[in-house]
């Protein structure tokens, strides 16, 4: 691991902002890592407000948006709220759809066959439509780049309003509308909401019309805290505060589909963190393993019995997934050492059986082994398919462009992208893509890297330091948990191994005679030897609170130990 600390903010600025805010230096000094300069931007950091929403007619092409459903309700048409099958999609399309049909019942609901249709908006969407007198269909967390789709739905009569977060390609889809902040004339003052985000403004822009007032919309901020965590989107600006209310709903009056996962996992408060790793991969296991539609049905259900069956369901779903995305992840670890490619720049492998749902999975899991740009393929229809998983710092997205001759279809973020290509193209795309990342990638990136926002001295760590880093919540990029450094630590001398095949690491740490502060490392058993007999060791770590037998304490939670 690459151990690198921030710069050290500007003194004057740390004993300016501490002053103002009346707060120990070492939070004025993380709140200006996150360029929160003033008492008014730490306000509205610790204490986000709905009225700090934007206007959503700020979104180019929102009035048009508008418009076209308000002609279509007024005309009784049918309207589709189609979506993709991954969870920022399923969650946009039971948020739209679940809107309309509040006050409107001629509404519909699509998600896309993972396997016969693939990513995005589909013909086989646009034929349903054109076959169920659907004129209408409302695109979210795709589209942006479906030109000629979206052309093909115009001769069959269907308009398009397009709700996508995505880049748009150089030229954008002759729909009715495109409601995408990433459009280069487009002035909206956030650009980093998800698909679910864009719907929201949508549902908020439609609800102004009607009388109602932000508050009315809190109950759907469920839909797009879960959306915001899965999609891995900056917890920053607009999304902090939709993240932060959304969190409180699912904490306080989640809907049902949301209560009856909760209940299966027994846990009184969800983080941001639970939403990532608990909530997210079940609506996501719908769309891996049979729909996504199971997904949608789960999150609009309003009766709790029924959507505790639609809920035990998924969860089988994601035993299965986690069962096939293991196997598959060994048979790809296999396949690059068989091929003698543990010293290459990047991670391409391919076999047909593999199952499409977990791809994207297994090359997150690849990256944990080798940490390079991974992209694992399997058969799809005619075409092989791909997800693309990149590391810190190296856009994925940029180098899939400059193969773009060895490809047929690509989209996606940074860090993380889909592709198809016929099987004659797989060789010539798999040498292309590792000669493009070994020119482009600095090779420090291969290594993992730790980012620490400051140096913490024991004497410094507290409850109330602990009280405001939980104010600091919800974490996530642009917004992580502060990790900080500690030398010249020992431990007490009761370390030791824990968990199954001692592979985590349970110690109590002093510093120059401090009082001892428990701590725990996941995944870091190995590195026992690195703290025994008293030996002095540096770590980084976050603070976190242990609870044991009612009796809550602090503790650091170990990133690594030197």
């Amino acid at each position: 691991m690459r151990w690198t600390i921030k710069p050290k903010p500007d003194a004057a600025k740390v004993a300016e902002l501490q002053n103002a805010l009346q707060v120990d230096e070492i939070v004025a000094k993380l709140l200006l890592q996150r360029g929160i300069t003033t008492f008014e931007e730490a306000k509205k950091y610790f204490r986000p407000q709905l009225s700090d929403l934007h206007d959503p007619y700020l979104l180019k092409d929102m009035d048009l948006a508008i418009a076209r459903i308000e002609q279509a309700i007024a005309n009784e048409e049918n309207i589709m709220v189609f979506g993709d099958y991954d969870v920022d999609g399923t969650t946009s399309v039971a948020l739209v759809s679940s809107y309309l049909q509040s006050y409107y019942p001629n509404v519909t609901t699509y998600i896309p066959d993972r396997y016969k249709e693939g990513y995005g908006v589909s013909y086989a969407g646009i034929d349903y439509a054109d076959d169920n007198d659907i004129s209408l269909i409302i695109a979210l967390d795709c589209g942006v780049k479906a030109v000629d789709k979206v052309a093909y739905a115009k001769e069959k009569g269907v308009d398009f309003i397009i709700c996508d977060h995505h880049r748009p390609g150089a030229t954008l889809p002759n729909a009715v509308a495109v409601l995408d902040a990433k459009r280069n004339d487009c002035n909206y003052p956030y650009d980093e909401l998800c698909g679910c985000g864009v719907g929201f403004k949508l549902i908020q822009a439609l609800g102004s019309k009607r009388g109602q007032t932000i508050e009315d919309l809190v109950p759907y901020l469920d839909l797009v805290a879960t959306a915001i965590g899965a999609d891995i989107v900056p917890i920053t600006g607009e999304n902090r505060v939709l993240a932060y209310y959304g969190l409180q709903v699912i904490n306080s009056t989640p809907r049902a589909g949301f209560k009856a996962i909760i209940n299966q996992i027994k846990k009184d408060v969800l983080t941001i963190t639970d939403v990532v790793f608990v909530i997210a991969p079940r609506i996501n296991a719908a769309g891996r393993m049979v729909h996504g539609l199971h997904a949608v049905n789960l999150l609009t259900e309003t009766n709790l019995e029924q959507a505790e069956e639609f809920a035990a369901a998924i969860e089988q779903y994601n035993a299965d997934r986690r069962e096939l995305d293991q196997e598959i992840t060994k048979e790809a670890l296999v396949q690059i050492t068989d091929n003698k490619e543990e010293k290459h720049f990047t991670s391409v492998v391919y076999n047909e059986n593999w199952h499409k749902g977990v791809i994207g999975i297994v090359a997150s899991r690849l990256t944990e082994t080798y940490y390079r740009p991974t992209l694992v393929f399997t058969k799809s229809g005619e075409k092989l398919a791909a997800s693309a998983r990149s590391v810190k710092g190296f856009d994925v997205y940029n180098a899939l462009e400059a193969c773009a001759d060895h490809i047929e279809q690509f989209g996606g973020h940074k860090y993380a992208a889909g592709l198809t290509l016929s099987e004659a193209q797989y060789d010539g795309f798999k040498k292309e893509f590792e000669k493009v990342v070994t020119k482009t990638i600095d090779p420090n990136l291969l290594t993992p890297e730790i980012t620490i926002d400051a140096e913490l001295n024991f004497n410094e760590i507290s409850p109330k330091l602990m009280r405001i880093i939980k104010q600091m919540e919800p974490f996530g990029p642009g917004n992580m948990s502060p990790v900080f450094m500690a030398e010249n630590l020992q431990d007490t001398g009761y370390a030791k191994g824990v968990g199954q095949e001692k592979a985590h690491l349970k110690l109590a740490a002093v510093q120059n005679g401090s009082s001892p502060i428990g701590a725990i490392g996941f995944n870091l058993g190995n590195k026992l030897p690195l703290v025994q007999n008293k030996k002095p060791f540096s770590a980084v770590f976050s603070l976190d609170e242990n609870e044991w037998q009612g009796v809550v304490s602090l503790q650091l939670k170990l990133r690594d130990i030197r």
